[in-house]
């Protein structure tokens, strides 16, 4: 039987296809694959790309043992609040609707990583004396956990801005209207604190109008050795 011209054609393609199949099957190589899948019609999947694990407030690697993983974001001006994330707890955001205008803060006991207490203070229309109150008793080890929202530091003033200084901070001191602040401090340390940030308010820079842009700070808090009796 003698095959017309279209037929032919066909003929010679499929000849081809399966004797390029045939050597590849017998020699290796991944066109022997890429022909199977030709021939049946189907596409091999890409393999999706694993995605990043994350730790404990979403680190990208999880803290050595006695350690405390922690997060701290600052407000997004005055109307995304900020958060502080402690061992995958959230201590402080909008959702627990524990945040405020000002500066909030949680206090945590250094030997044991619980939470003492959250509070926030109004450094815009509020009183300053009110956060005196609250920083000058602390214990020596208590952890604390600092994050800014809106303005932090109108009401500062030099007494308040010393007992940041002796918690670790070396950026209160120049801290101004509506900067961006993030801190994490102990009652009792020795040196500076490794853990802090801040970006200053400025027209000419200013992520938001009015306000320079949120912080974000993540890291691993070794707990306080129990005291020797």
């Amino acid at each position: 039987m003698r095959l017309t011209g279209p037929l032919r054609a066909v003929a010679v393609v499929l000849l081809v296809g399966l004797t390029w199949l045939l050597a590849n099957t017998l020699f290796g190589g991944e066109s022997a694959s890429s022909m199977l899948h030709f021939f049946s019609g189907t596409s091999e999947e890409a393999t999706p790309e694993p995605r990043p694990r994350k730790y404990k407030c979403g680190l990208s690697a999880p803290c050595p043992p006695k350690h405390l993983a922690f997060r701290l974001v600052s407000g997004a001006a005055n109307v995304i609040g900020p958060k502080i994330c402690l061992e995958d707890k959230m201590l402080v955001s909008s959702v627990k609707n524990n945040v405020g205008r000002g500066l909030n803060i949680a206090l945590v006991n250094g030997l044991t990583g619980e939470l003492l207490e959250t509070k926030t203070f109004d450094m815009w229309a509020g009183d300053v004396s009110d956060l005196l109150k609250f920083l000058r008793p602390l214990h020596e080890g208590t952890l604390v956990f600092v994050a800014s929202f809106d303005d932090a530091a109108t009401k500062l003033n030099d007494e308040s801005r010393r007992l940041f200084e002796e918690l670790g901070s070396t950026a209160v001191k120049d801290l101004a209207f509506r900067d961006s602040w993030v801190f994490v401090g102990a009652k009792g340390i020795e040196n500076k604190s490794p853990f802090e940030q801040r970006m200053k308010n400025s027209k000419s820079s200013n992520k938001y109008e009015g306000w320079p842009e949120s912080l974000e700070m993540d890291g691993c808090i070794p707990l306080r050795p129990p005291l020797e009796s």
